[in-house]
């Protein structure tokens, strides 16, 4: 999600170059990659699905997308589930600052006691 405020009058090529130098992400990676007005009424979304970019657009007749938390820098990752939410027009303001970090798998590997012996 790119939290500077973008024209909504951009189209393919201004928002694959967001999503490359502001994002310092690549557009062909299949993410969905977000981008809101400064009002906070409209949001675009580029995404490639391995034979083009698709872009999707939602203006909200009534109310505000969430304001992201200006605590977080940088880029933000909404899950599935919190896209959906944020794409609906829910606040999410809050959810940056009580929901845990995503844990990785790896970061927890399994000591030899607890795998599964070899047969």
């Amino acid at each position: 999600m790119c939290k500077d405020p973008t024209d909504m009058r951009a189209s393919y090529d201004t928002l694959f170059s967001r999503a490359k130098v502001v994002l310092n992400q690549d557009p062909f990676s299949g993410h969905l990659f977000l981008f809101i007005n400064g009002k906070r009424t409209s949001i675009k979304c580029l995404y490639y699905d391995g034979t083009g970019f698709v872009i999707l657009m939602k203006r909200l007749e009534k109310g505000l997308f969430s304001r992201i938390n200006p605590i977080f820098k940088g880029e933000v990752i909404l899950t599935a589930a919190e896209f959906a939410l944020f794409f609906e027009g829910a606040d999410l303001e809050k959810r940056f600052i009580e929901s845990p970090r995503e844990i990785k798998k790896s970061a927890f590997p399994m000591s030899q006691e607890l795998q599964a012996p070899n047969l």
